[in-house]
C-alpha cells in the first residue's frame, strides 16, 4: 500500500471512530480541558502521519491516553503530602504563588480549602486537581493522612492508577505509612516513594529506605542521592542520567544541571550499582544484560524501571523536600517515565446480565461509558458527583443510566474539580476524573450509556469504632441538626446515626474521635447548629434467674363501670439458646377469664418487661405462664387486665432475683508485638477476657471478649499504648451478666438519676 493511501485509510479510521463533532461556531476549549486533550490527541495523530499508524491498528485517542497519568499522595500524617502537592500545582503553573499549609498567611495551601483543615493544619477531606507537566495531564489526589479518615485515602485509591507514598526522612515508615501501604497493596496500585523533608535535622533518607524493605516488605531502591543533608542540602544526583540537579530561585523553579561533584563518585556508582542489581531481580531484560556485563544505557535502566514499577515488582525511591522546593520536578518527571497511563491497568467490571461474571475493561474511550462514583459533596449548587471514567466517553447533556438504581439520568453540568473550584468542560473520556451536579446517586453507584450493564467492584468501607450521643442545643434547630447528619452520611460511608430506641438519643458512630469531633465542628459552622455531645448509653438488658409467682388483683370503682381483673401465674427465665426473648403462655383451664382478655394480657406483660426495675432497661429471656384468674361481668375490660399484667409483673420481678445483662463485644487487635505486654495488660483492666493470640509478621493478633462499656475511647488509648501503630475491630457478641459489684453501681447510679428528675 502506497504512503498516501495508508494515510487516506487512517483518515477515514479516524472519522468512523470519533465519538465527537465540535461544531465550527462552538468556542474553543481551554488548554487543558478533556476536550482539548481529544482535540490535540487527534491535531497530533494527524501531523505525525504515517509514522504513527502501524498497521491502520492504531486508534486516534492512543497518545492522548499514554500522556495522562492519575495519581494520589498518600502518607502518615504530618509527612508534607500538602505541601508536596502545592509545590506540584506551582511548578505546573496551575497557581502561582505558594501558600503554606497552616495558613499563617490567611491564605492557606490550595488543596486544603475547608476552614478547619487551615486551622488545624491538617487534611480531612481528599481533595482533587488536574495539571499539565510536559504536555503530559496529571490528574491529581491529596488525601488525608490521619488513620481516622481513612476512608478518604481507600476511594482514592480505587479509582487511580499510581500513587506516590510521602515518608518523612526523620520520622520514617510510620502507623499510617503501613496502613496506607496496605489499601495500595489491596487496590493493586502501583507507587513511587518520595522520601521528604530532607533539610530536617536528623534527616536519614537510608534509614527510611531500609525500614520500607524491612516494615513494608517493599523491593525498591533510590533513583537519586541527596547533594548534602539537613542545613546542607543542595541538589541531588540522579542516577538513572548520572547528572546533578541544583535547585535555583526564589522558589526553586530554575533548575542547574551539572557534572556529579568528584568527592561523590565513590557513593554514587555504588547506589547506581545497587539500583541495577534491584532492578535486574525482577526485569529479566535488564538482567540478561547485568549478567552478560554489557554497558547498561540511561534508556535501558528507565525503561526496565518503567516495566518493574508498572508490574508492582518494584518501587523507585526519589527524594528531596519539597518545603525547601527541592527535587519536586524531578519526581514529576518520575511520575511521568515510571507509572502507568491509564491503559496500562487492568480494571475490571462484573457483568450484571451475565452472573456477575468478570469483564476486562479496555480502558479506551472506543468502549461504552462505564464511570465509578466514588465519592460525594454538598456543593453549593447541590450534590457534586466525582467519578472515574473507565471507558467511553461522557459528555454534557448525555442520559446515563446508574446500572445499581436503574434510573436514566441527564448530565446537566460536567465539570473538572481544581480543589473547590470548578471548570465547566463538554465532554470527557476514559482516564479522567471530572465531577457531575444534580446526579442523585450513593458512593460507589456505577453509571453506563445503557449498552452495558456492568458495576464495578466497590470499596472497602471499615466498621465504625465509636459513637457518641448528639443532640441540638435548640430546639427549632432540630431540622437543620438533621439535613446535616443526613448529608454525612451521604459523603461519608464510615460516619453512621442511629436512635437509641430506649433513650431517644442520636446516636453518631466513626471512625475515632477526631472524626466524630470534626463532623461536630461542621453541623456547627456549615449548618450554625449548636449541639451537645455525650457519652451514649450502653444497651443493657435485664433477666430473671428463678421463678416467681404473682398473684394480683386489679379492682378500681369510681362512678359508672369500675376496673376489674385478677390474674395468677408465674414468671421464669428462658432455658439457655431460646430463640426468643420473651414468651407468653395461657395455661388456664376453662373460661374463668374471657378469652377475648388474654391478648391484653399478653400485651401488659410485654409492655411491663419494657423497663425492669433495677435500672429501666428491657427484660429478656423470660417466659410469663398464666395459670388463673378472675373476671367481673360488668367491669372487666381489656385495660384492666392490661393495668393488672403490668402490676403483677413488678410485684413479683424482685423475687425472681432478676440481674442485669451488658453487650460483650468479640475485639480484634493487630498490634506490633513489642506492645504486646501492655495491650494485654490493659485489656484485663478492661476486664476483658483473652480467647486468642497469634503471630502474623511482625504483629500480634490478639482477639478478646470485653465488655462494650468499658471500651469507650479504646481507640485514643490503644494509639498512646502502641505509638500508633495498633489497630482494632469490634463487633457484638452478645449480653452477659455484670458482676454484682458493677451491678450495684449500675443500680445506685439509676436511683440517683431518677432521684434528680
Amino acid at each position: 500500500m502506497s504512503k498516501s493511501a495508508r494515510f487516506s485509510r487512517a483518515r477515514l479510521l479516524f472519522s468512523l471512530r470519533s465519538p465527537t463533532k465540535i461544531a465550527p461556531s462552538a468556542p474553543s476549549p481551554g488548554p487543558s480541558s478533556p476536550s482539548s486533550l481529544l482535540v490535540s490527541g487527534r491535531k497530533r495523530f494527524f501531523s505525525t502521519g504515517v509514522a504513527r499508524v502501524k498497521d491502520d491498528k492504531e486508534a486516534w485517542w492512543k497518545e492522548s491516553m499514554d500522556r495522562l497519568r492519575n495519581i494520589g499522595i498518600s502518607a502518615h500524617i504530618d509527612s508534607g503530602k500538602t505541601t508536596l502537592t502545592e509545590r506540584i500545582l506551582f511548578y505546573t503553573g496551575r497557581i502561582h504563588e505558594i501558600h503554606e499549609v497552616r495558613g499563617r498567611d490567611g491564605v492557606g495551601a490550595k488543596m486544603d480549602s475547608m476552614d478547619l483543615e487551615r486551622e488545624k493544619g491538617i487534611t480531612i477531606q481528599s481533595a482533587a486537581t488536574y495539571c499539565t507537566w510536559k504536555d503530559y495531564q496529571v490528574n491529581i489526589i491529596d488525601t488525608p493522612g490521619h488513620v481516622d479518615f481513612t476512608i478518604e485515602v481507600e476511594r482514592a485509591l480505587r479509582v487511580l492508577d499510581g500513587a506516590i507514598l510521602v515518608l518523612c526522612s526523620v520520622g520514617g515508615v510510620q502507623s499510617q505509612s503501613i496502613t496506607v501501604d496496605r489499601q495500595m497493596r489491596r487496590y493493586e496500585v502501583p507507587r513511587v516513594a518520595f522520601i521528604n523533608k530532607l533539610d530536617r535535622m536528623g534527616a536519614d533518607p537510608w534509614k527510611v529506605l531500609s525500614q520500607l524493605r524491612s516494615k513494608l516488605r517493599h523491593h525498591n531502591a533510590a533513583v537519586q542521592v541527596p547533594i548534602g543533608l539537613e542545613e546542607n542540602l543542595e541538589g541531588l544526583v540522579d542516577l538513572v542520567n548520572l547528572k546533578a540537579m541544583y535547585f535555583h530561585g526564589s522558589s526553586g523553579e530554575n533548575i542547574e544541571i551539572a557534572e556529579i561533584p568528584e568527592n561523590m563518585m565513590p557513593l554514587v556508582t555504588e547506589k547506581r550499582r545497587e539500583l541495577i542489581e534491584m532492578v535486574s531481580e525482577v526485569d529479566d531484560k535488564l538482567a540478561e544484560a547485568f549478567l552478560s556485563d554489557e554497558p547498561i544505557s540511561s534508556k535501558g535502566l528507565a525503561e526496565a524501571i518503567r516495566r518493574a514499577t508498572v508490574a508492582r515488582k518494584f518501587v523507585p525511591v526519589f527524594m528531596g523536600s519539597a518545603f525547601k522546593n527541592k527535587g519536586v520536578q524531578p519526581l514529576l518527571d518520575g511520575v511521568l517515565d515510571y507509572l502507568p497511563c491509564p491503559t496500562e491497568v487492568n480494571n475490571y467490571a462484573l457483568d450484571q446480565t451475565n452472573n456477575e461474571e468478570k469483564v476486562t475493561l479496555s480502558g479506551t474511550p472506543d468502549g461504552p461509558l462505564v464511570a465509578l462514583a466514588f465519592k460525594l459533596e454538598e456543593g453549593r449548587f447541590g450534590q457534586l458527583t466525582y467519578l472515574r471514567i473507565y471507558e467511553g466517553v461522557i459528555r454534557k447533556g448525555d442520559f446515563i443510566i446508574n446500572v445499581n438504581t436503574g434510573k436514566k439520568i441527564k448530565v446537566p453540568r460536567l465539570v473538572r474539580m481544581h480543589s473547590n473550584e470548578m471548570e465547566d468542560i463538554q465532554e470527557a473520556h476514559a482516564g479522567q476524573i471530572v465531577a457531575v451536579f444534580g446526579v442523585d446517586c450513593a458512593s460507589g453507584d456505577t453509571f453506563t450509556d445503557g449498552t452495558v450493564k456492568y458495576t464495578m467492584t466497590s470499596m472497602n468501607v471499615p466498621e465504625p469504632v465509636m459513637s457518641l450521643a448528639v443532640s441540638p442545643v435548640a430546639k427549632d434547630a432540630s431540622g437543620q441538626f438533621s439535613k446535616a447528619l443526613n448529608r454525612f452520611q451521604k459523603e461519608d460511608p464510615t460516619f453512621r446515626v442511629g436512635l437509641d430506641a430506649e433513650s431517644g438519643q442520636t446516636i453518631i458512630s466513626g471512625m475515632g474521635e477526631l472524626h466524630l469531633e470534626v463532623y461536630v465542628e461542621r453541623i456547627r459552622r456549615e449548618y450554625k447548629v449548636e449541639a451537645t455531645v455525650g457519652k451514649p448509653r450502653v444497651n443493657f438488658r435485664e433477666t430473671v434467674t428463678q421463678r416467681a409467682d404473682f398473684d394480683y388483683l386489679h379492682k378500681k370503682q369510681s362512678g359508672g363501670s369500675g376496673q376489674y381483673g385478677r390474674v395468677t401465674g408465674f414468671i421464669e427465665p428462658l432455658p439457655p439458646g431460646s430463640s426468643t426473648k420473651f414468651e407468653f403462655e395461657n395455661s388456664i383451664v376453662g373460661q374463668v377469664i374471657p378469652s377475648g382478655f388474654i391478648p391484653a394480657i399478653e400485651k401488659g406483660f410485654r409492655e411491663a418487661a419494657n423497663s425492669g426495675s433495677l435500672i429501666g432497661h428491657p427484660v429478656e429471656d423470660l417466659r410469663v405462664v398464666l395459670t388463673d384468674g378472675a373476671a367481673h361481668a360488668v367491669d372487666s375490660s381489656e385495660l384492666a387486665f392490661k393495668l393488672a399484667s403490668i402490676y403483677a409483673f413488678r410485684q413479683c420481678y424482685m423475687t425472681a432475683r432478676p440481674v442485669i445483662l451488658e453487650p460483650i463485644m468479640t475485639v480484634e487487635l493487630k498490634v506490633p508485638t513489642e506492645f504486646q505486654g501492655p495491650v494485654t495488660g490493659d485489656l484485663n483492666k478492661r476486664k476483658g477476657m483473652i480467647i486468642g493470640n497469634d503471630q502474623e509478621g511482625d504483629d500480634s493478633v490478639i482477639t478478646a471478649e470485653v465488655p462494650l462499656n468499658n471500651m469507650f475511647g479504646y481507640s485514643t488509648a490503644l494509639r498512646s499504648m502502641t505509638q500508633g501503630k495498633g489497630e482494632f475491630t469490634m463487633e457484638y457478641k452478645e449480653h452477659a451478666a455484670v458482676s454484682n459489684d458493677v451491678q450495684a453501681q449500675l443500680v445506685n447510679a439509676h436511683k440517683a438519676t431518677k432521684g434528680a428528675e
